[in-house]
């Protein structure tokens, strides 16, 4: 359990490691000050969602501030009713005794006999009384701290002073539509953080893209500059074990720079930073391509060679997609491109990919898959091609001067669009597409970009 802490001594969080809580303590009171907290008055953070990184996201504020009670109090939603499979609570089963802190921790707190039962059939189990253990559905293999869960939405947000999306970007804005209802009487502002990494298309009355912020915006009536976008090379499970990790926050520096400084841990360094389109646009659009790296890999006998090869072709695309999205797209560099990199190496899109190119999985399976959430590639693939497909965003195609529409140019994009959206071939085509001999020099594309008056402020909304 979290324990309590003295002042002016470092305390032992819930998975052991030492932290000074005197520059924790610091940086708390400070974030409270910005939004006028007074004494005996708790700064209430909510993470909506408990996906993989959305609990982690939850369990690092935890560690880091959680044990002081009477200036923060830090829950998660989850939807409740989920069950846990017997397979599943077998091997969490295995994963409790493998650690003997988790193993002691469960005991202590009279938790350790459901799941005894649970292994051998006597018990359900429920992804949001697991959630309280510490244990997400998601990423069974890294306990965390024990979190509070609420699963009531409205006990969980209506109050709430920092809401953290955790969902999948496909999810939403239904979930902050429903939030928007509770909160029609609220006197101050909340502060939205979202981790979400997806898009949606809308094409009528002009085709425009629909980011993650743009729904909660579009939802709730909260101004931009309280809605802030999170992301970095993150992979979840690796965080909480304190591998060392970059992220930057994007938005208003209203809220970025204070809110960097409260989030930054010795092994997680977070960066302020304003250009929100790119950034987030950026989230959506690597798990289009790590979907394709993940099948190169597979196809390739994790070839370093095709992987390079893939890999230039697709952040060719990706740096020319910005260029019509933003006037002045950051450039991919630093911890974007770490971003883009990590997902391609080991996230859970690339996952996808390897298993359907191997055969392990199929197109007709969905999106959602077992043990791993939401697969959120999947949807962007559509959403960006079928918006990038459009005629009247046509550009001039670099070798014959006619128009075309900017699909045309991203023959990757079109690869996957057409193996997981119109299922009318089968991975191998991801290969045939590198090896197209007509296939352009990638550096063309990003000239192309950067040379031409590429920005349609149309398709983010802007007149």
């Amino acid at each position: 359990m979290v324990g309590t802490v003295e002042k002016n001594h470092g305390s032992v969080n819930s998975n052991g490691s030492l932290h000074n809580s005197i520059g924790a303590e610091e940086k708390l009171d400070e974030l409270r000050r910005l939004l006028g907290k007074t004494d005996g008055d708790l700064l209430k953070i909510v993470g909506v969602g408990a996906g993989a990184w959305g609990s982690v996201f939850a369990a690092l504020l935890q560690d880091a501030y959680g044990h002081f009670r009477d200036k923060v109090q830090i829950r998660i939603w989850r939807r409740p009713g989920r069950s846990v499979d017997r397979s599943t609570a077998e091997h969490l089963f295995e994963v409790i005794n493998s650690r003997e802190d988790v193993l002691r921790r469960l005991i202590r707190r009279c938790a350790y006999l459901k799941y005894v039962e649970a292994r051998l059939g006597d018990r359900t189990l429920y992804a949001d009384e697991i959630l309280r253990d510490g244990f997400c559905l998601n990423m069974i293999d890294t306990p965390f701290c024990p979190l509070k869960v609420v699963t009531n939405l409205q006990e969980a947000v209506w109050d709430a002073d920092i809401v953290v999306n955790g969902l999948p970007s496909t999810e939403t804005r239904e979930v902050f539509e429903e939030i928007s209802r509770y909160w029609k009487e609220r006197i101050t502002v909340p502060i939205i953080i979202s981790l979400a990494k997806g898009i949606e298309a809308a094409l009528d009355p002009v085709p425009r893209i629909i980011t993650p912020t743009q729904m909660i915006k579009c939802a709730t009536g909260v101004p931009i500059e309280n809605i802030l976008y999170l992301g970095g090379p993150n992979i979840a499970s690796e965080i909480y074990n304190k591998e060392y990790a970059n992220a930057r926050i994007c938005g208003s520096e209203k809220w970025s720079k204070p809110l960097a400084k409260f989030l930054r841990q010795p092994y997680f360094i977070v960066w302020d930073n304003s250009d929100l389109v790119t950034h987030e646009v950026m989230g959506g659009l690597k798990n289009v391509y790590a979907i394709g790296a993940g099948m190169v890999a597979a196809l390739t006998n994790e070839s370093a060679t095709s992987k390079s090869v893939y890999f230039a072709h697709c952040t060719s695309e990706m740096i020319f997609i910005t260029h019509l999205l933003t006037e002045q797209p950051e450039k991919l560099a630093g911890p974007l491109l770490a971003d883009t990199y990590v997902t391609l190496l080991k996230g859970r899109n690339a996952w996808y990919g390897q298993m359907l190119a191997k055969g392990e999985l199929s197109p007709d399976m969905g999106d959602s898959i077992k043990g791993k959430g939401m697969i959120q590639g999947v949807s962007a693939i559509g959403a960006f091609y079928e918006l990038l497909s459009q005629p009247s965003l046509s550009v001039l195609h670099p070798e014959d001067n006619t128009p075309v529409a900017p699909a045309e140019l991203c023959p990757i994009l079109k690869t996957l669009y057409r193996i997981l959206i119109r299922r009318e071939c089968p991975s191998q085509a991801i290969l045939q597409a590198l090896q197209d001999e007509t296939m352009n020099d990638p550096r063309e594309r990003i000239e192309l970009a950067q040379s031409h008056a590429f920005y349609r402020p149309s398709l983010l909304g802007q007149p």
